[in-house]
């Protein structure tokens, strides 16, 4: 009798280190602006942790741009107010994440859904306004800071060193995502988003399932939040708005719901199409919702699933 083949973890394995020399050699390249990398690298770690949420635990968040701002912020505000050195502040910025991420999944796991859908949605322009209105946020203005250095040896303002400490952060919390789906806990989330009530029955307390994947994905959402705010110098309102967490969604479907590599591909489709249809003006939503919709009617599962169901059906025994 045939076995099943052992090839995608061999193809895997190559991919991903295919894919971090890649990244180690990218910035010395003048072609893409690094600038434009370690944004993708912010968005595709945000869109892996929505994906943690979404893709592994059944429930759809409208309001995660909350987590990643509130993170933004609180990096922000720790470097201009008390001087904070990077890695304080990213430090900082994902224990705000998380902290947020605890109080909005208390109250939004009482629901399903879209209940619950519409709960975080509400949660997250409760702290939109507070952004705009509150002075400590510097308003509709934002929070501006300093890259400043990283132990207070290296210099970020170098967009290389910048890059690679980002890149690390990058990895760093892709494998934090990638040891979570691995474990116990993450067979209890996919138990819950397949069949909650023979979970419970089984003995499966649902509820803290649902909070602790909730505050998991709030972290390294904050993580990418408060990178991407050292990154650009900038926490400002747009890090918290609800398009924010449109973009977030569009990327986890358009690579794969349920899928590791999907969201890291979604998001660098989304943020290409962002930056090199940046001269169109307003037309750029316009195609970025066309190839959305094109994807959505054409590859049900996201590229990345389409890919892997295409790789089952041919090494089909």
């Amino acid at each position: 009798m045939k076995t099943t083949p052992v090839m995608p973890i061999a193809l895997r394995n190559i991919l991903l280190c295919a894919g971090v020399a890649l990244l180690l050699w990218l910035p010395f390249q003048q072609a893409i602006y690094p600038v434009l990398l370690m944004k993708w690298m912010c968005f595709a770690l945000f869109a892996a942790a929505f994906n943690l949420l979404l893709g592994f635990t059944g429930l759809l968040s409208f309001g995660h741009a909350a987590l990643f701002g509130v993170a933004a912020y609180g990096a922000g505000y720790v470097v201009s107010r008390f001087g904070a050195t990077p890695e304080l502040a990213i430090l900082a910025g994902t224990a705000a994440g998380a902290v947020t991420g605890c109080v909005m999944g208390a109250l939004a796991i009482r629901r399903a859904g879209i209940y619950f859908a519409m709960i975080t949605l509400a949660l997250a322009q409760m702290v939109y306004f507070l952004a705009v209105q509150m002075p400590q946020s510097g308003g509709e203005e934002g929070l501006r800071m300093p890259r400043g250095k990283l132990f207070g040896v290296v210099d970020l303002q170098s967009d290389t060193a910048m890059y690679y400490v980002v890149l690390c952060v990058f990895v760093l919390g892709l494998l934090v995502l990638y040891r979570v789906i691995q474990s116990p806990f993450g067979e209890a989330m996919k138990s819950v988003r397949d069949n909650e009530p023979r979970a419970i029955s089984l003995g499966l307390d649902a509820a803290r399932v649902k909070l602790l994947a909730f505050v998991l994905s709030a972290a390294i959402a904050g993580l990418a939040g408060a990178t991407k705010a050292i990154v650009f110098q900038l926490a400002s309102w747009s890090d918290v708005h609800w398009h924010t967490s449109g973009e977030v969604v569009v990327m986890t479907v358009l690579g794969g719901i349920g899928t590791f590599a999907g969201p890291l591909l979604g998001a660098a489709v989304v943020i290409g199409l962002q930056n090199y249809l940046a001269n169109i003006g307003s037309w750029s939503a316009i195609a970025i919702g066309s190839v959305f919709m094109l994807c959505v009617l054409c590859f049900r599962r996201g590229i990345v699933g389409e890919l892997r169901a295409a790789w089952r059906r041919w090494t089909r025994p």
